[in-house]
C-alpha cells in the first residue's frame, strides 16, 4: 500500500520524520570510556543520525564543558553539525528553539540521545517538554554509569510525559511503509547488511 492510498489517519503516536529533530547530548570523549557497552550506544546513536540524514531530519548537538570532558566523539562528530557548548546540564536552552508553539515549522517531536540520561538528556527532556515539544527517549541511545540511574532516569522521564521507545521502533516509524528506497536504506542500517 502506497502512502497516498492509505484509507485511515496515522496515530499521532507514531513519529512522522517531518515533525520530528534528532538531539544528540554529551557523548564525549572523556564521559563515554565510563559508560557500560558505550560502543553498542554510538553504534544505535550513528543508525538514528544516518536515518537522520537520509530523511532530511534536523540534527544538534550538544557538549558539557568541552574543556574538561572533551569534544564529541569522532564517531558522531564527523556525522553532526557543530557542536552547541553549555555548563547547564540541560541542553534545552543552547539549542535556542524556544517554546513548540512559537516554531515556523512542525518539528515539535524530538528524538533525544546521549549521556547521561539520569543527569543531561533527562534534564533537556524535562525543559523540552514544559515548552510544549513532544520528547521521544530511545531507551538503547541513552547511557548512564550506572544502571541505576538509568532505570530511574527512563521511568521520570516517561512519569513527565516522554515517550520510551527504542531506536529499531523509531526507524522504521520514521520509513512508514515498505518497498521503497528509503525502507531499503533502513532495513540495511538494522541488519548491517551492505
Amino acid at each position: 500500500m502506497t502512502e497516498s492510498a492509505r484509507s485511515f489517519p496515522r496515530s499521532i503516536d507514531l513519529l512522522s520524520h517531518q515533525e520530528c529533530r534528532l538531539v544528540v547530548v554529551d557523548v564525549q570523549e572523556k564521559l563515554l570510556p565510563v559508560i557500560p557497552q558505550g560502543d553498542q550506544l554510538v553504534a544505535r546513536i550513528q543508525q538514528l543520525i544516518q536515518a537522520a540524514r537520509l530523511f532530511e531530519i534536523p540534527l544538534s548537538c550538544s557538549e558539557q564543558y568541552p574543556k574538561g570532558l572533551g569534544p564529541t566523539v569522532s564517531e558522531l562528530a564527523e556525522m553532526l553539525p557543530a557542536p552547541q557548548e553549555k555548563l547547564h546540564f540541560s541542553a534545552s536552552e543552547c539549542l535556542g528553539w524556544g517554546a513548540a508553539a512559537n516554531m515556523s515549522d512542525s518539528r515539535t517531536k524530538v528524538v533525544l540521545t546521549g549521556i547521561e540520561a539520569h543527569i543531561c538528556v533527562q534534564q533537556t527532556a524535562l525543559d523540552l517538554l514544559a515548552l510544549g515539544y513532544r520528547v521521544i527517549i530511545p531507551v538503547d541511545a541513552v547511557a548512564s554509569r550506572n544502571q541505576l540511574d538509568w532505570e530511574i532516569a527512563l521511568k521520570r522521564m516517561e512519569n513527565s510525559g516522554a515517550s520510551i521507545t527504542t531506536t529499531e521502533s523509531i526507524l522504521f516509524e520514521w520509513c512508514e511503509v515498505a518497498g521503497t528506497e528509503e525502507f531499503k536504506q533502513i532495513s540495511r542500517l538494522v541488519t548491517g547488511k551492505k
